[in-house]
């Protein structure tokens, strides 16, 4: 029994580091929530309470983050919303340190008793690799924020990592497995339509893993059902198959940035969209759809209308085939953008600060109509003295720069190199292998959500966020060794013995892998 809880004490012990980081995390989300007791509201709010009050679908954007915030509407409170999103918040933190904790474990095994041994580093090593990696995911204040608001982002993050956390577990995925990784997927994409494509990323990588074709079709079906009833739910309400009205809406405010219809030479019916800007501040997608400049002032039903989406969508279609090099240097300038080290007044002078804690309070009258039927008494924004000073004095001081992501991500491509010596032999395609096995999921979301909005709407800064524990996972499983045999810890090594069993050659029949080796690849 003594023996049983000194184990116990130094498996406690090992994770400590990250029991740190995480009071911390914990810590200032709750000054957050004393500090600003109501969410702080973006553009978009208002439209994403209003289908969770009315239960509908939205029109411009799909609504499973409504639907969350209506499972939370009983309670009648807004500081109950941003507390639940904190947690999730928190939640995202703590799955990146099981991914990444459960890879280092794999890496370096324990005995068969979970006893250390004379190797006593091998209990510690995977927490003191692990807990950092949570540090840009749970304290950068901008996180912080992204959970505070009246918007999807925190949510979307931690469906989508679920979903990628569930097809990782195992190396050999189980049905049940694939079939969740599916689930989340769905309800990731239901959340945000950027997180749409991103079931091919997750199910090349199953197939990398040699995950089997059950674990492969229970992710297909669980994503496609979802899908297919959010639809059927939008067809009934609106009379057409679609996860929005407005498909065609954000491409062309891609296209704005340098469509020229002297190249495009667009039909007389589309010459109405030919995009403006009469004010430099703003960018170009930004004007094209929310200004005096917009088209769609001059189209009945505006962006949600049949007509204006059609042409919208004609038009940037047109403009991608007739400037297809402008096109392709438009995304790369808005996915460079992503690494800046300071963050800069884009797409407006004003979008960029509503991601930061306010100094006063500011509150309009449709605001206030929405929010009273949501929480009759808390909607409006308030801040409260000493708190929100604090959270103020911690965002002076907690921003992290969007350079650490380039560097996680660079990071997480060069970090399998080391892996070209494996057992004692050369082999040339095993960085290959051993990325392509474990990184390659986390590391092509990560990216492909900083690529994917350049590529259909336009930057902005609250898009990068999301991206950044993917990068975090996929530099963990690039940086550790693959996994090993569980070791005979307490026995003693021989001389000119290996302290690890050789691994084994990819070509020989593999034995039942260790626990937690699915996530190191």
């Amino acid at each position: 029994m003594r023996e049983k809880a000194g184990l116990a004490g130094r498996s406690a012990v090992a994770h400590l580091p990250f029991v740190c980081v995480l009071a911390v995390a914990v810590w200032i989300r709750v000054v957050a929530v004393k500090g600003y007791p109501a969410p702080m509201w973006f553009g978009d709010s208002p439209g994403y309470l209003r289908a969770a009050i009315e239960l509908r679908p939205g029109e411009t954007r799909p609504s499973g983050y409504p639907l969350t915030l209506w499972l939370i509407k009983p309670f009648h409170s807004f500081t109950v919303m941003v507390s639940v999103q904190h947690a999730i918040g928190v939640l995202t933190g703590v799955l990146v340190y099981v991914l990444v904790w459960r890879a280092a474990r794999a890496a370096w095994p324990l005995g068969p008793d979970g006893d250390a041994g004379r190797w006593a580093w091998r209990r510690y090593v995977p927490g003191l690799i692990a807990a950092p990696l949570t540090l840009p995911v749970l304290l950068p204040v901008h996180q912080i924020a992204l959970e505070h608001m009246l918007m999807s982002d925190s949510l979307f993050t931690f469906l989508l990592l679920a979903a990628v956390t569930a097809a990782l577990w195992r190396r050999r995925l189980t049905w049940w497995l694939g079939a969740l990784a599916g689930f989340f997927a769905a309800w990731a994409a239901l959340t945000r339509s950027a997180g749409l494509p991103l079931v091919a990323v997750i199910l090349v990588a199953m197939l990398l893993r040699r995950a089997g074709w059950r674990a492969c079709a229970a992710t297909v079906v669980t994503f496609t059902l979802p899908i297919m009833g959010y639809m059927a739910w939008f067809h009934a309400e609106y009379g057409q198959y679609g996860l929005a009205k407005a498909s065609g809406v954000w491409l062309y405010g891609r296209t704005a940035d340098f469509a020229d219809c002297r190249v495009i030479k667009p039909r007389p019916e589309l010459a109405v969209m030919c995009p403006k800007n009469s004010d430099p501040r703003m960018s170009p997608a930004f004007a094209a759809m929310w200004t005096r400049d917009s088209a769609f002032r001059d189209i009945p039903g505006w962006i949600t209308g049949p007509t204006g989406n059609e042409l919208a969508g004609e038009f940037a279609m047109d403009a991608i085939k007739a400037q297809p090099g402008d096109y392709a240097r438009v995304v790369v300038r808005d996915t460079f953008r992503s690494f800046e080290w300071e963050r800069k007044p884009y797409p407006t002078p004003w979008t960029w600060l509503q991601y930061e804690f306010p100094e006063g309070e500011a509150w309009a009258e449709k605001q206030a109509v929405i929010a009273a039927r949501y929480d009759p008494g808390g909607g409006e924004p308030r801040v409260v003295e000493p708190w929100a000073g604090r959270m103020r004095g911690y965002q002076d001081r907690m921003a992290m720069p969007g350079t650490f992501l380039g560097i996680l991500l660079l990071g997480g491509l060069v970090a399998a190199l080391p892996h070209v010596r494996s057992g004692g032999r050369w082999r040339v395609l095993g960085p290959v292998r051993h990325w392509g096995t474990g990184a390659l999921l986390p590391w092509g979301t990560s990216l492909a959500l900083l690529v994917i909005p350049a590529a259909t709407a336009d930057f902005d800064y609250r898009y990068v966020l999301p991206a950044v524990p993917f990068a975090c996972v996929a530099f963990g499983l690039a940086l550790l060794p693959p996994p090993r045999r569980p070791c005979a810890a307490a026995s003693p090594v021989e001389p000119g013995q290996s302290e690890e069993p050789e691994s084994k050659d990819p070509e020989e029949p593999e034995e039942a892998e260790p626990e937690g080796a699915a996530t190191s690849g």
